[in-house]
């Protein structure tokens, strides 16, 4: 059995806050600060250059890849990490689409996040040629996929409502119209078991800053599967996708495996910072997680829609196909987040009217989750959001 009392004594929590929002952004792990301190001291300041191969900067983005690859059911040598996630958008679905060149539809759905439906607008816009990109409302999907679809393109955790999507019975679908399937696992790795490799997924993206606490600006990660390591085109063949980056070729040759899908130098101090928050999941079974984070996430719906009449809840009730998130919609729903974060509750806002919770077994228990019910059911009763600093919007809601 996962030990959450040892998870949440890995964490650097500032008292007398309950965070509510690791969906976004993950805490820092305690190990996290001597890690980085000593990568710039002893590493880049003790060795300077000759780090990358004394110290394995060079290899990290495999290293860390291997990491990542067993928290969402990649084989070794499948994922590697580095660049951003828009970047691994971009890739994933340029190597699809180059897959499947007699088809002109990359098939998405409403509930994507905006980024990646940006990515893929741009990328067919460059493509010209008839490139489609099609959204259609999350429950419909399945039955969109047809024999015109060259890429099927998910989020598997919707980002506003923790909407759970079915990989396995997707990638299936879009494998029998003869489609590619590419996911973003942004919010479900280190959320949810993910199994990419048993559901036949194509390929998978994914950032480490939200639940896998890697720190703001942590690197992305890619899988592919091993099926298509060999031929798949990188689209954005940076000098370390080459097959001999330090043979400094005139012609790009795309390395080997997954390699060939990186692309720039890695953020060696970011993903310094990774290491340490990967450490974290060392003892950690993903099974212990998801019914800790189910219990966790139960008892938090049924807390606010006990007290707090005013919020809709916007998750599927369903626990089985929700994300480790909960939603609730309110008119004036970012200023009751501000009044909660004033309040030392943290979660945070999406446009036009959702309050998101993240909910975060390793370091959250059901005395937060009380207590944060507690204070938003004073903020509603009392209309204590109705303040003029409340309704100011920030940069980042």
């Amino acid at each position: 059995m996962t030990d959450f009392d040892a998870t949440r004594a890995m964490f650097d929590l500032p008292e007398g806050i309950i965070y509510l929002d690791g969906n976004s952004l993950g805490p820092l792990p305690r190990s996290a600060a001597a890690r980085v301190k000593a990568a710039i001291e002893d590493e880049w300041g003790g060795m300077l250059i000759t780090a990358w191969n004394r110290a394995g900067w060079m290899e990290q983005p495999s290293r860390v890849g291997d990491r990542i690859g067993r928290l969402i059911g990649a084989g070794p040598g499948t994922v590697v990490a580095g660049d951003t996630l828009s970047i691994k958008v971009y890739q994933a679905l340029a190597a699809a689409l180059a897959l499947r060149p007699d088809r002109r539809v990359v098939l998405s759905d409403t509930g994507n996040f905006p980024s990646d439906l940006y990515m893929a607008e741009g990328l067919l816009g460059q493509l010209g040629g008839g490139y489609t990109l099609r959204t259609v409302a999350p429950e419909a999907v399945a039955s969109s996929i047809d024999d015109s679809v060259a890429a099927l393109m998910l989020t598997e955790v919707d980002y506003r409502t923790g909407r759970l999507h079915d990989m396995a019975a997707l990638t299936q679908a879009a494998h029998d119209a003869g489609a590619i399937a590419v996911w973003d696992l942004a919010h479900s790795a280190g959320a949810v078991p993910v199994d990419v490799a048993g559901a036949d997924a194509d390929f998978a993206v994914g950032c480490t800053y939200k639940f896998l606490n890697g720190g703001p600006g942590a690197p992305a990660f890619i899988y592919v599967a091993p099926r298509h390591a060999d031929n798949a085109l990188p689209a954005l063949s940076g000098w370390l996708g080459h097959d001999a980056p330090f043979a400094f070729e005139p012609a790009y040759r795309p390395g080997r495996g997954v390699e060939r899908m990186r692309v720039g130098t890695p953020p060696v101090l970011q993903m310094t910072a990774l290491e340490a928050a990967l450490d974290v999941w060392e003892d950690v079974d993903m099974a212990d997680l998801r019914a800790r984070s189910i219990e966790l996430g139960e008892r938090f719906i049924a807390g606010v829609e006990r007290h707090c009449p005013q919020l809709r809840l916007v998750s599927p009730r369903d626990a089985r196909q929700r994300g480790s998130q909960v939603s609730f919609a309110f008119d004036n729903g970012y200023a009751a987040m501000q009044a909660l974060i004033a309040r030392g509750v943290i979660g945070d806002f999406r446009a036009p009217d959702i309050m998101r919770f993240g909910i975060t077994p390793l370091y959250l228990g059901e005395a937060d989750i009380d207590r944060a019910v507690a204070i938003l059911a004073e903020i509603m009763a009392g209309g204590l959001w109705d303040r003029p600093e409340y309704h100011r919007r920030a940069a980042v809601t």
